[in-house]
């Protein structure tokens, strides 16, 4: 009996679990993996992930300056 194991990848790149490590971050009741090297993206400018999050409407980050 052959077993098959379903790939993981990156919400934002594709990337495989094989490629890179996956981290798992939860948004707006969704669980999604993002890759290490988009890791950036996601905290510095999540709107460029509007699309590939689930109802995604990423308000800015406030200034806090």
């Amino acid at each position: 009996m052959s077993e098959s194991k379903s790939q993981l990848n990156c919400v934002n790149c594709g990337s495989s679990e094989m490629e890179v490590p996956l981290i798992t971050t939860r948004y707006a009741g969704e669980q999604y993996l993002i890759c290490s090297r988009c890791l950036p993206t996601l905290i510095h400018k999540p709107a460029q992930l509007m699309g590939t999050l689930k109802g995604t409407d990423i308000p800015p980050a406030p200034d806090l300056h």
